[in-house]
């Protein structure tokens, strides 16, 4: 059987991953293939500006939740992470995600980027802007950005499932493995996680068998 990466693991190697691209002018696919020899760098995460009492127990029952509690719980800790305490910010928020469900995404990141600016300590402003940059091709920025929302949130599922899409993007499907398991650790029943999961189990435990 396969463990699961914890959150500090899977932090870990975007912030290698990141901290290669600053400093070599290599391509993404040889940066994500250096990360898995790079030694893990433990970090401690500071408090979250949206953290709530309510959270802790949301995880935990989401973890051991049957899929039918498992979407409600779902709802509520998206509902909790997208609150910035700020109803400008909130503002900002909605206008970059309503401009990437429309496909302007160059709006989408203008607002996003003054919602980060403004807001650095909103892990979801930053997870909202990596989507952006993910889907305009901009994957150095979308993995710095998924650094800084995971530092935030780490049990942020969205996030570490774009993780791996990334990795997956860039073919290191044992990477991605990796991050899907994580993210499947923190909410079991995650749809997309669980097919990524089904699509690549066959290649990568094969290989790690």
């Amino acid at each position: 059987m396969t463990d699961h990466p914890s959150a500090l693991e899977i932090v870990a190697c975007v912030v290698t991953l990141t901290s290669i691209m600053i400093t070599n002018s290599l391509n993404l696919k040889a940066i994500v293939a250096a990360t898995l020899m790079s030694a893990p760098f433990y970090m401690p995460f500071p408090a979250n500006a949206q953290d709530s009492i309510d959270e802790p127990a949301l995880l935990s029952a989401l973890s051991g939740a049957e899929s039918g509690q498992a979407l409600g719980l779902d709802r509520q800790l998206q509902a909790l992470w997208s609150k910035s305490g700020s109803a400008a910010m909130d503002v900002l928020l909605k206008r970059g995600v309503d401009g990437i469900e429309r496909g302007d995404l160059t709006e989408a990141i203008e607002h996003l980027t003054a919602l980060t600016d403004h807001a650095p300590d909103f892990a979801h402003g930053w997870y909202q802007r990596a989507r952006a940059y993910f889907l305009i091709g901009r994957y150095g920025p979308a993995v710095a950005d998924l650094e800084r929302a995971l530092y935030l949130n780490p049990n942020d599922y969205n996030a570490i499932f774009a993780l791996g899409n990334v990795f997956e993007h860039f073919r290191d499907p044992e990477a991605a493995y990796q991050a899907y398991l994580r993210a499947q650790a923190i909410h079991p029943h995650h749809e997309d996680v669980i097919t990524a999961l089904n699509r690549l189990r066959s290649s990568v435990v094969g290989k790690e068998l």
